[in-house]
Formats: C-alpha cells, sequence, structure tokens
C-alpha cells in the first residue's frame, strides 16, 4: 500500500481547526502535525490546499436493504454511494428479508459485506418478542446494536412485549437502539384518517398522523425502561422538540441514554410536503419548523449527541403510490455530509460541531476502536471536502441503486474530494474505486 502524505489543508479534529499534514502508512495514521511538512517523504503527495481534512464520517443508522429487497438498493450499491459522500463506516439495520434476528443470519450479512463494501461496516441484531436468548450471546466486541422497534415495524419485529422490553434492557449486551413511536396512538390516529379522509389522506397529513405525541409517548417509555435498567440507548432518529426535555446536556462519555438526529429532520420541515410529497415521507416524520430548529438547537446545547442519515432507499414506483400504499424512508447517505456541512456554511453552527457528531460522537457512542478521529495509530478513514465546490444534486449524479435522492435540486456549498478507506482511495477524481474493501467494525463497549 502506497504511502500518502496530505498537505496543506485545514484539519479539522476534536474541536479544532488548524492547517496541518497527516501520513497514512499501511493503512493508519502514520503522524499528523500542524504547520507545513517538512522533511524526506517517499510516496503519494496530495495538495489539499484550502479544503477541510477530516476524519471519515460514521453513520449509525442505515438501511442497505440486503438480503431480500436488493432491488431499492443493496450493500455494494449503497456502500459506493456512502464513500463517495464521506461516509466511511456504516450501521445497517435487520428490517430485511428474512429479518436479522439470529445469530446466524447476521454473521451471514457480515460476510457478505466483507464480499462487496467499500467501507467499514457493522450490522445489528433486530430484537423480537422471543428472540431474548439470541440478544443475550451478542458478543459485545464484534456487533454495534440491538435495534428494537418500539413503534411499528414490518414482520415480527416490534417489541410490544412488556417482558421482553424489560429483559431486553437489562441484559443486552450492547447499545440497544430503538425506534420510538407508540402503536397504540398511530393506530388510533390512522382510523381516525382513514374514517375522515379516506383515500384523500395525503403526505402532509403523515406528520398529523404519526405526530410528536406518538415519538414523547414512545421515547419517554425508552427512557424509564434504560432508567430502571442503567441500560446503554440510543434513541435513534428524535424528530421532536419534546423529546428534547427527556435528554442531558451531560458530555457524551458521562450518559447512557443518548439521542441521535438525521439530517432529514435537521433540513426538511412539513412546509416541505407541498412541494416533495412523498419524497419525505419518513418515520418518524418530518414535522414542524420549530421542532426542526430545536433539534439543530439541542446539537449546540448536547442534548442531542449523534447525526445519522436513516438511509432507507425505496424505488421510484413505490414512492409514486399514494399515501396508504407508499413506504417511508428515502436515500441520503451520498449526501448527509455535504448537508450538514452546508448548514455550517449557513451559520447554524460551527464545522467543528458537525466533524463532532458526524465522525467523533458516533465512534464514543458505540466505542468504535481505532476509528472517528485523526489519531496517530487510528484507521486511515479519511475525507478532503472542497468547501468552494458547489454541487447540485440530480438524478444524473446520484449513485443510490434507487436512483433518485430527497435533495434533487439542492445546491450545496462543498464537495466531497477524496475518501481514505484503511488508507485506500475509495473515492477520488469523482470516482468511486469499487475494489476497495471495507473492515468488519470493532468495539470496545462501556460496561454497566
Amino acid at each position: 500500500m502506497t504511502p500518502i502524505l496530505i498537505y496543506g489543508g485545514q484539519i479539522i479534529n476534536e474541536g479544532r481547526t488548524f492547517e496541518g499534514y497527516i501520513i497514512v502508512r499501511n493503512g493508519l495514521i502514520d503522524s499528523i502535525g500542524e504547520g507545513c511538512f517538512e522533511g524526506d517523504f517517499e510516496g503519494e503527495r496530495y495538495d489539499a490546499t484550502g479544503k477541510w481534512v477530516m476524519a471519515g464520517a460514521i453513520d449509525d443508522q442505515v438501511h442497505f436493504r440486503e438480503p431480500g429487497l436488493t432491488y431499492k438498493g443493496d450493500i455494494a450499491s449503497e456502500s459506493a454511494a456512502a464513500v463517495a459522500g464521506g461516509v466511511t463506516s456504516f450501521m445497517d439495520m435487520p428490517n430485511v428479508k428474512p429479518p436479522t434476528v439470529t445469530l446466524s443470519d447476521l454473521e451471514r450479512k457480515f460476510d457478505r459485506a466483507a464480499e462487496c463494501s467499500v467501507a467499514n461496516y457493522s450490522f445489528y441484531l433486530g430484537a423480537t418478542n422471543d428472540n431474548i436468548d439470541e440478544v443475550r450471546r451478542i458478543d459485545p466486541r464484534a456487533v454495534c446494536g440491538v435495534k428494537m422497534f418500539m413503534g411499528s415495524s414490518t414482520g415480527n419485529m416490534l417489541v410490544d412485549n412488556e417482558r421482553t422490553l424489560s429483559a431486553v434492557f437489562d441484559s443486552s449486551p450492547v447499545v440497544v437502539a430503538t425506534h420510538c413511536e407508540d402503536e397504540q396512538r398511530i393506530r388510533a390516529q390512522i382510523e381516525a384518517f382513514r374514517a375522515r379522509y379516506g383515500d384523500n389522506v395525503t403526505s402532509a397529513m403523515h406528520p398529523l398522523i404519526r405526530d410528536a405525541e406518538a415519538c414523547y409517548l414512545s421515547s419517554a417509555r425508552a427512557v424509564e425502561l434504560a432508567d430502571r435498567y442503567s441500560a446503554e440507548l440510543n434513541l435513534l432518529h428524535v424528530s421532536t422538540a419534546r423529546e428534547l426535555s427527556l435528554l442531558s446536556s451531560k458530555p457524551l462519555n458521562e450518559k447512557n441514554i443518548t439521542a441521535e438526529v438525521c439530517v432529514h429532520h435537521l433540513w426538511f420541515t412539513d412546509e416541505d410536503y407541498a412541494l416533495r410529497g412523498n419524497r419525505i415521507k419518513w418515520n418518524p416524520a418530518v414535522k414542524s419548523r420549530a421542532d426542526r430548529d430545536a433539534l439543530r438547537e439541542g446539537l449546540l446545547n448536547g442534548k442531542v449527541d449523534l447525526v445519522a442519515t436513516d438511509h432507507a432507499p425505496h424505488s421510484d414506483e413505490e414512492k409514486l403510490q399514494p399515501y396508504w400504499s407508499c413506504p417511508s424512508g428515502g436515500p441520503s447517505v451520498q449526501h448527509s455530509l455535504v448537508m450538514m456541512l452546508e448548514l455550517a456554511q449557513r451559520g447554524v453552527l460551527p464545522v467543528e460541531k458537525v466533524v463532532e457528531k458526524m465522525c467523533h460522537a458516533p465512534a464514543v457512542r458505540y466505542g468504535v476502536v481505532g476509528r472517528g478521529f485523526l489519531r496517530k495509530g487510528y484507521h486511515a478513514d479519511i475525507v478532503v471536502v472542497d468547501p468552494q465546490k458547489t454541487q447540485t444534486v440530480t438524478r444524473e449524479n446520484v449513485l443510490y441503486k434507487c436512483g433518485w435522492s430527497p435533495f434533487e435540486g439542492e445546491r450545496f456549498s462543498s464537495s466531497v474530494e477524496l475518501t481514505l478507506v484503511g488508507g485506500r482511495k475509495a473515492f477520488t477524481e469523482g470516482r468511486v474505486d469499487r475494489s476497495v474493501r471495507g473492515s468488519r467494525l470493532e468495539f470496545a463497549p462501556r460496561r454497566k
């Protein structure tokens, strides 16, 4: 593997921005320094003058649709889109076909990723009402977490048995990552809207059906259980101002209850349904401007810990269906980093905060070994961004297998120029090297 010297750029790392250089050897960061590089170097030189240099983003919530739903996306296609967007590691969800609810099915997904993933990878085991023994057998050094749907889901993955809920929070050896929407309230809302509007329900009514109260009720229940059992809980895709009242502003390494927010909840509001319709239909729903602004503030005050995507592609045909038939979710992993950097360039939050929430915090929260920071001896997962190279999202430049993006037409001020995965150039000169292979993530989880 050819050594690489990245020099002249603005390094953004651990709350600081400074001009410096990084030397990569044998897939690791060999040295990192401030100022100009002086000395001899044999290898490839990359001039990053005028550009930002940061650790690769870690996305703790994606749905790459393999196995069983690969007409929407697959590990190869979506990991390629990820590295093109500066995401070097992902943690993939279990609601596929068949659902990943046994350790044997989980290992098959790891084997498949080893064959085809351009990015580094891990996979959640899905909790059900009857697989607690599988949960207890998880090796916490090898698996990122347990995913638990405390709201509606597909197949048998809705966990609504009180004994099982308690058992998972009490005995999971890894982070419990929850989808929180109150099933009983949502069913009542669906019945009411069907009775009143029939087939005339539109996507604009989605945040009224899956409303803030449904999110709060379920999130409050998860927090109560985590408190009771001193469990490691990560609330996925928090979407409302009210849920923030459940959360602490303590430093991340002092928390056992953390919260993740997704890029679509930080960008869109319910005003955008008029233009984008089902393209921004997610669960939980995109809600009000006040909710969006509260989530942005949560990044600054420490109540929101991580930023992710909930990348969940569907086919064009599926998203064009009427509201009741249209599935929720959309692709975003190719544009999540530049979208967040756009918020920084517009003054919503410092660029150092973007790096903290997308790179450092996921590594700290899940105990990812040797990634998420630019440190000597860490894996060389490095991203170089040109903050002045604008891009407009179009169908012609998305890499998702589904072929569309909810951000179509958006103009972002920056572009990813280079992505290293384990010291290898996975994305450069506008192209993904699909022969690059990421590695299985390793973990050093906190103990109760």
